[in-house]
């Protein structure tokens, strides 16, 4: 299995769209690498990933807005193609497997929308309770 990780922000609003019965939530993320080349000079270098999430979560679709900070994970797939003019050109798109919102433009240390998943261990039915619920003394380990 191959897995990338990004942490980035969004290049535009998502769109969700319905595919052969399936939701899927379509966005790019901009990833940006600040470094000083041999010149001792700042340079910058902004990679972007086409991302397509397919899942019935769509109720995230409104937090996926330009600017948010987010955290996607999956699986990659690079692609090679002929531009218009002749030219060879690539592109790097991403199956979203996790995703979370981490922020973005004009918020004060994040998003208050949960992470969310497809993975198995999130969607299971389980609850854990805040540590204000729990009601037996924490010096009393069993162990």
């Amino acid at each position: 299995m191959i897995k990338m990780q990004i942490i980035g922000n969004l290049g535009k609003d998502c769109v969700v769209n319905t595919v052969n019965g399936k939701n899927v939530i379509n966005f790019n993320v901009a990833h940006t690498e600040k470094y000083k080349d041999s010149q001792g000079n700042n340079q910058e270098k902004t990679t972007w990933v086409d991302c397509a999430w397919w899942t019935d979560r769509t109720a995230v679709a409104q937090y996926l807005t330009k600017g948010k900070q987010v955290y996607v994970e999956g699986q990659p797939e690079a692609r090679s193609f002929q531009r218009n003019d002749g030219t060879p050109g690539s592109s790097l798109s991403l199956r979203v497997r996790d995703l979370q919102l981490l922020g973005g433009r004009g918020d004060s240390g994040g998003s208050s929308m949960p992470a969310a998943s497809n993975t198995a261990s999130s969607a299971a039915g389980s609850s854990v309770p805040s540590p204000s619920d729990i009601t037996e003394p924490v010096d009393d380990l069993p162990f």
